[in-house]
């Protein structure tokens, strides 16, 4: 019987003549294959309308150009359930007035970085994560699909009170382990590929829904803990997000990086 292999190498001007593959059994082929990708549309528009739905919630328009990515990674959350993780040293484990947090090392590596700056904290790192969607999932030099990593990380700033965050966050991704050597290019100019040093971060999880009052309620509760402690902090924060934008139950950090 002919193999999908074989199926993919034609190309428009190959002659298909049934009576060549021999009897209809290759054509039974066929239709299973046109029933998959009939199948595969269908998803596509089901997820697209699940991710749209979630996105009108918050004022975020999902474009139809997103269905591809979203059943991409879907797909790849379904069959490595394990995402790598981005890797780092545990230096102590710490408890301080109820409130557990984790001293850790980042080492020097890359990462794909967007940065935007829209009218509410939420739309800023959907709109940034969706851009790094469509690089992770084929808009690279290499044309195909890179893998997933956790956690996608926002960076932010505060003013000096810590009562208001700035408009611009930058969306990051840390490119996994065998493309740490090599990093594709993006095909998205918005996008740049940047070398994070080597760096001292203070871990604090916390869960539920990211947005800005409940972001600059976490910094202002894990700066209680580490203000008395005289650690000298970056005035730029990172939250770190395990799970998915449109999950139900979200899991997440907030960093405090040392300052150099």
């Amino acid at each position: 019987m002919i193999t999908l292999e074989d199926l993919e190498s034609f190309t428009e001007d190959d002659d298909l003549d049934p009576d060549s593959f021999g009897d209809n059994a290759d054509l039974d082929g066929q239709n299973e294959v046109m029933e998959q990708e009939d199948q595969d549309l269908l998803l596509q528009d089901r997820l697209l309308n699940f991710w749209q739905d979630v996105g009108r919630g918050h004022a975020i328009d999902i474009p139809k150009d997103m269905a591809q990515p979203i059943q991409q990674l879907t797909t790849d959350m379904e069959n490595t359930p394990e995402r790598e993780k981005v890797p780092f040293t545990l230096v102590t484990h710490e408890k301080r007035d109820n409130v557990p947090y984790e001293k850790r090392v980042y080492q020097k590596a890359f990462w794909a970085c967007v940065t935007m700056q829209n009218d509410t904290y939420e739309q800023s790192i959907c709109a940034g994560f969706m851009k790094l969607m469509r690089y992770i999932c084929q808009q690279n030099t290499l044309g195909r699909y890179l893998g997933m990593t956790v956690p996608i990380v926002t960076v932010v700033r505060t003013d000096e009170t810590r009562t208001t965050l700035s408009r611009a966050v930058t969306v990051a991704y840390h490119l996994p382990c065998h493309h740490q050597h090599q990093p594709p290019m993006p095909a998205d100019p918005d996008i740049t590929i940047e070398t994070w040093p080597s760096t001292v971060a203070y871990a604090r999880p916390f869960s539920g829904q990211t947005s800005e009052s409940s972001i600059l309620r976490e910094i202002n509760a894990f700066s209680e803990v580490l203000d008395p402690l005289e650690i000298s902090v970056s005035d730029s924060f990172i939250v770190a997000g395990y799970t998915s934008l449109a999950a139900t139950h979200r899991h997440n950090e907030v960093w405090f990086l040392e300052r150099h």
